[in-house]
């Protein structure tokens, strides 16, 4: 059992933040009340006082590539604020967060001390036993940070919160509010209005010999689709994936039809199928007069449009004889400590410092990434952003997407087949058939 984290100080000992590893329970649990009674008597001295004699501190820390310079700068600052306590070896490497859940769980010993996931991944990283609960922190936050994890929520939206959080208990800091999709285009060749229906979307391109991307072998993207139509995914307890496309919608959709309707989309000469993580290169090209992406897509948008830059909510979709808004999923970045770390104090520490209010308004600043800070969200700068404008427009229609690990393969290989037109929209059979396969394959319970 790991010890909860202690912070111990008296007279006679030198200031200290502790956290040990995985060690045998029986040895453990007398410690773990003492240290933590210890820590919540010693908070007001423990802010005030400064160590007679520093720790060492090893961390190490992932990061998106596209971050590195900005993370090492967070670093910096958080050597030099608790430079009096200790001497710190911050290593940083490089992880997405889309993949970090993928490499975490490959050897979670080996995983770094803290780390940046989208919120999908936090189920599955919490039911690994990969991240150190938060709540267990807060007699470090409170001595050396000045707040509480009550302060932390708070700060938050509560919908980050509610997304780091699984079975009442928080498990990782919101980083970013942002993790979610919305239309770019040029205003030079679309009109807001043109930019409203995927049917005057794609005559408008036509028109201007453009084309509009979309990402559809992605179950994070195609199922847009399908929650605008009211369908649904969630979570059973086996890690299998409950899904209801193959039928009929609250709404009185059938799955059928949202597909017919992708497939009229997926038609058109006008629009263009982009593979997973080639947007900004498709932006890049010129090619485009619209494109559904993310805020991290932002500056690659504003170079291509140029005084054209625009941004909104998703269009609507033609189904039978609807038309039906596109949803989206509302996702999050956080940042989330190993469950592993030998500095497991320290690491949370850091990890609240890369998350709080001041690094939230530098991640904006310098990359435009949309904050969870309620007080960051609020200012003038995030609020006059078109980028982010679009997705605050985009919100209304998203929904906080919760699948299990066998969802994404199925989902992507189906996104594919519709992409490439290998179903036909007159085939009613035919894509009920792939709708069947699709559940069932998402249905496998995770292993």
């Amino acid at each position: 059992m790991k010890k909860l984290v202690a912070l111990a100080m008296s007279l006679t000992m030198a200031f200290s933040l502790v956290a040990c590893g995985n060690s045998d329970a029986s040895a453990n649990a007398g410690t773990d009340t003492t240290a933590t009674s210890a820590a919540a008597t010693t908070t007001e001295a423990a802010q005030q006082t400064a160590p007679a004699e520093k720790q060492d501190v090893t961390l190490r820390i992932w990061g998106a590539e596209e971050d590195q310079t900005m993370l090492q700068g967070m670093i910096d600052s958080f050597k030099e604020h608790y430079a009096d306590y200790a001497n710190f070896d911050i290593q940083l490497g490089t992880e997405s967060e889309s993949t970090a859940k993928d490499t975490v769980l490959a050897d979670i010993e080996a995983a770094a001390d803290v780390y940046a996931f989208a919120s999908d991944q936090l189920i599955d990283l919490v039911n690994a036993g990969a991240l150190q609960s938060v709540d267990e922190m807060d007699a470090a936050l409170e001595a050396y940070a000045g707040k509480s994890v009550a302060d932390v929520k708070s700060a938050n939206a509560p919908g980050s919160v509610d997304a780091a959080t699984k079975d009442g208990t928080l498990y990782a800091f919101p980083m970013s509010a942002d993790n979610g999709y919305f239309l770019y285009y040029n205003s030079t060749l679309v009109t807001p209005e043109d930019a409203q229906s995927w049917d005057t979307l794609l005559a408008a391109a036509d028109k201007a010999g453009k084309k509009v991307g979309m990402t559809l072998a992605s179950g994070w993207y195609n199922a847009s689709f399908f929650y605008g139509a009211g369908f649904t995914t969630a979570l059973n307890d086996d890690g299998s994936t409950a899904m209801d496309w193959n039928g009929t919608s609250a709404d009185g959709v059938t799955g059928v039809q949202v597909v017919q309707a992708m497939l009229n989309i997926t038609g058109n000469s006008a629009f263009l199928p982009i593979a997973d993580g080639d947007v900004s290169n498709q932006i890049a090209s010129g090619d485009l007069c619209a494109v559904v992406s993310g805020t991290w897509d932002a500056t690659a948008a504003q170079t291509a449009f140029g005084d054209g830059y625009a941004a909104t909510k998703l269009p609507t979709y033609t189904c039978g004889d609807k038309q039906i808004q596109q949803g989206s999923v509302a996702g999050f970045k956080l940042v989330g400590v190993n469950k592993y770390s030998a500095n497991a104090g320290w690491a949370t520490l850091l990890a609240d410092w890369i998350t709080n209010e001041d690094n939230q308004a530098v991640r904006f600043a310098e990359r435009e990434i949309g904050p969870s800070n309620i007080n960051v969200a609020g200012s003038e700068e995030v609020s006059s952003n078109t980028a982010i404008a679009a997705l605050s427009e985009q919100s209304a229609y998203g929904v906080v997407q919760i699948v299990g690990g066998k969802y994404w393969d199925p989902a992507a290989t189906f996104g594919e087949k519709v992409a490439q037109g290998q179903l036909k929209a007159d085939d009613e059979a035919g894509i009920q058939a792939a709708l069947d396969e699709l559940v069932e394959g998402v249905s496998v319970p995770a292993e």
